[in-house]
Order: structure tokens, then sequence, then C-alpha cells
């Protein structure tokens, strides 16, 4: 039963990305339909707000009593920022900073 729990689970988390993922070219896939304003609106300032609720979600629990307290999340923070600035990556600049994070924690602090 398990199994197909598990199955089960997967498929719906995978119709619902898949549906969630082709509805704007659903609605919006012709070339004679124009696109909204509000969604192009969106498409400019979703992607940069999700990332600072991300940042600030993340820093939330930060303590700042000693040093292994904040010091791997603000060099981790700052890689992040830098690796962006000069490769403009984000997938690049996230998983820099994941790893470099992950070392910090595990090995130096």
């Amino acid at each position: 039963m398990d199994v197909v729990n598990s199955f089960l689970i997967v498929l719906a988390t995978a119709l619902s990305t898949l549906l969630t993922r082709a509805t704007p070219f659903i609605l919006f896939g012709s070339k004679e339909k124009e696109v909204p304003k509000p969604i192009i609106y969106l498409s400019k300032v979703l992607p940069s707000s999700v990332m600072i609720i991300l940042v600030v979600f993340s820093l939330k629990e930060v303590s700042f009593a000693t040093i292994s307290g904040w010091a791997s999340e603000a060099i981790a923070l700052t890689v992040a920022v830098v690796v962006h600035l000069m490769k403009r990556n984000t997938l690049l600049s996230i998983a820099t900073s994941v790893i470099l994070y992950m070392f910090l924690v595990q090995r130096v602090f």
C-alpha cells in the first residue's frame, strides 16, 4: 500500500507542476492573443520578489550571540551576491553559495 500511495503522491505532484507551468502557454500561447500588462509586470517582478522572500526566510533565525551563529550565513550570502553580480546566473549563484554554506557549517564553524 505504501508504494501505491507514494506513486499517487508523485503523480499528483507531477501533474500539478505540469499544469502550473503549462497554463500560461495554454492561455497566452497563440500569437494573436496579446499578453495582458499585469502578467508582463508579474513576470518582471516575481523572480526577484521570490528570491528576497527566500533570503529573509533563510536568515530569520540567525543568532548573533556567537560567530558560528552568523558567519556561515554571511559568507555564503556574500558569495551568492558576488557570483550573481559577476555571472548573472541565478542557478550558479545559488548552487555555489549552498555548497559553500554546507561546507562551512559542517567543516569550519
